[in-house]
C-alpha cells in the first residue's frame, strides 16, 4: 500500500493551510516549510517499490530519436514527424545508448541556470526544452520567465528559496535602512504578485546601490522556528538567526511559464512525444504563475499524460533499431576542459541576467541575442569536437534555451505578466 505524503497539520487533526502572494486566503497544504522534499522523497520511495519501472541513474538525455531526423533511409523525410525515444549518455561508462519506446514523456523541469542568480538546482537548465526545439516541436510563451522576489543572499552560499509563506505569515520586505516600501508600489504591499514585488526589489536595490533588501520576520504570526525549520536551520549555518534579525534577500529566477505546447492530454505537436510540468507549456499559468499552482498542474497532466499513453496501443513497427543511426562518435579524443565550461556559462548566466531578465528593452534584448549567438557558435564547434559528457550536454542545452527565451523575448514588445519591457 502507497502511503501518503504527510502534509502539516492543526491541533485538530486537520490539513494546515498557508496563504501565499496573490492569493485572497489561507488555501495552501504545506509540510513544514519542506514541501517539495516531502513530495519528491515519497515520489522516489514508491517509484523504487514498483517492480514494473526501471529507473536509469546517472544517464544523461542527449537528444531525442526523431523520425526522418535520425532515420538511416533518405525516404523516411516524407514521414510525419515522431518520436522513438531518447540517445542517451551513461555517465558511467562514457557510451551513448538508444532506447526506443512507444511514448516518450519530458518531464526535464525548468531552466533557472540560465540566470546569474536562481532558487532552482543545478540540473534546471533546459535540457528538454532545447531537446524538443532542436527535434522540431512546438515553443510557446518563452519569454515568461518567473523571478522569486525573495532568495537567501550571501556571498558564500547558493540562492536558497525563502518560501512566499514566510510573508504569508506576516513577514514584510524592506529597505537595508529599514522602510517598507512595497506600499509604493502596490496596494497589498509584501503581499503582492511575484513579478511586482520582484521588480519593487529590483529597482529598490539600484537606488540604493544596494545588493540586496531585508525580509522582517519580526511581525509574524507564528514561531518562526517551528513553523520554518528548514529556513531556521539552513540560514544558521550562515550565521542568520530568523528569530532575531531580517534576511538578506535578492529576486532570483524561479519558474518558468512557458514551454513545449501540450494539449489537454500532454501531448505535444510531435507525435508519441509528451511534456509534463515545467517543460510544458499547458496554458494553466498565462504569463505569471500563481503560487503553487504548479503542483496540481504537474499532478493532473501527468495523469491524463499516463492515461492517454496507455489508450494508444499501437507500438513501434518492427525493425526501428534498424532504421535509426547509431550514435558515432569515433575520432573525438579532446578531453572537456572545465575552464571553458565554467567560462561560457558564467557569459550565458550575465547575459541573461543584464538584459534578458527581470526588466528589458529593446536594446538590452539585441545586445542578449547578438551575444548568445555568438557564443552559440563557438558552443557548437566545441560540442562537435570534444568528447561527450553531461557538462557539454548541458552547456549545448543552455545556450539553446537562452537563446529561446531571448528571441521571445525580443519578439513581444508588450509588458504582460513576469515579461516586463521597460520600453
Amino acid at each position: 500500500m502507497i502511503s501518503p505524503v504527510q502534509f502539516s497539520r492543526d491541533e485538530e487533526g486537520k490539513l494546515d493551510f498557508t496563504q501565499e502572494a496573490a492569493h485572497s486566503r489561507r488555501r495552501i497544504a504545506h509540510a513544514d516549510d519542506a514541501t517539495g522534499h516531502a513530495i519528491i522523497a515519497r515520489m522516489l520511495d514508491t517509484l523504487t517499490e514498483e517492480p514494473r519501472i526501471d529507473l536509469e541513474t546517472r544517464h544523461t538525455a542527449v537528444d531525442l530519436i526523431t523520425v526522418p531526423h535520425h532515420a538511416v533511409s533518405p525516404a523516411a523525410v516524407y514521414e510525419r514527424i515522431e518520436c522513438v525515444g531518447a540517445y542517451a549518455l551513461d555517465q558511467s561508462v562514457g557510451g551513448v545508448k538508444r532506447y526506443f519506446a512507444p511514448h516518450t514523456v519530458l518531464a526535464t523541469g525548468g531552466l533557472g541556470q540560465l540566470y546569474l542568480h536562481t532558487t532552482n538546482p543545478w540540473v534546471a537548465r533546459g535540457d528538454g526544452l532545447a531537446m524538443a526545439y532542436r527535434a522540431g516541436a512546438e515553443i510557446i510563451n518563452a519569454e515568461y520567465v518567473q523571478f522569486h522576489p525573495t532568495a537567501f543572499y550571501h556571498r558564500d552560499a547558493d540562492r536558497f528559496l525563502i518560501s512566499e509563506s514566510v510573508r504569508g505569515e506576516g513577514a514584510v520586505i524592506r529597505s537595508r535602512s529599514g522602510e517598507e516600501f512595497m506600499a509604493e508600489y502596490h496596494p497589498d504591499g509584501s503581499l503582492a504578485p511575484r513579478d511586482i514585488v520582484a521588480r519593487a526589489i529590483h529597482e529598490e536595490m539600484l537606488k540604493q546601490g544596494a545588493e540586496y533588501v531585508l525580509l522582517d520576520l519580526g511581525g509574524l504570526s507564528v514561531d518562526a522556528r517551528t513553523r520554518f525549520p528548514t529556513i531556521y536551520e539552513k540560514l544558521l549555518e550562515f550565521g542568520v538567526d530568523i528569530t532575531k534579525q531580517p534576511i538578506p534577500v535578492v529576486p532570483a529566477a524561479h519558474y518558468f511559464c512557458g514551454g513545449v505546447k501540450v494539449d489537454t492530454w500532454g501531448r505535444t505537436s510531435i507525435r508519441r512525444l509528451y511534456a509534463v510540468g515545467e517543460a510544458a507549456c499547458t496554458g494553466v499559468h498565462g504569463a505569471n504563475r500563481l503560487a503553487s499552482t504548479s503542483l496540481p498542474e504537474a499532478i493532473l497532466w501527468g495523469q491524463r499524460t499516463a492515461d492517454d499513453a496507455a489508450r494508444d496501443h499501437e507500438d513501434l513497427r518492427r525493425g526501428i533499431a534498424e532504421e535509426i543511426a547509431v550514435w558515432h562518435d569515433e575520432g573525438l579524443t579532446e578531453d572537456i576542459d572545465p575552464l571553458l565550461i565554467i567560462q561560457d556559462w558564467m557569459m550565458i548566466k550575465s547575459t541573461m541576467w543584464n538584459y534578458a531578465g527581470i526588466v528589458r528593452n529593446a536594446k538590452r534584448l539585441q545586445r542578449a541575442v547578438a551575444d548568445l549567438h555568438y557564443l552559440e557558435h563557438r558552443i557548437e564547434q566545441f560540442y562537435r569536437e570534444t568528447k561527450l559528457a553531461d557538462a557539454l550536454v548541458g552547456l549545448r542545452n543552455g545556450i539553446a534555451a537562452a537563446l529561446i527565451v531571448a528571441e521571445a523575448a525580443q519578439r513581444n514588445s508588450t509588458s504582460r505578466g513576469c515579461h516586463f519591457r521597460q520600453d
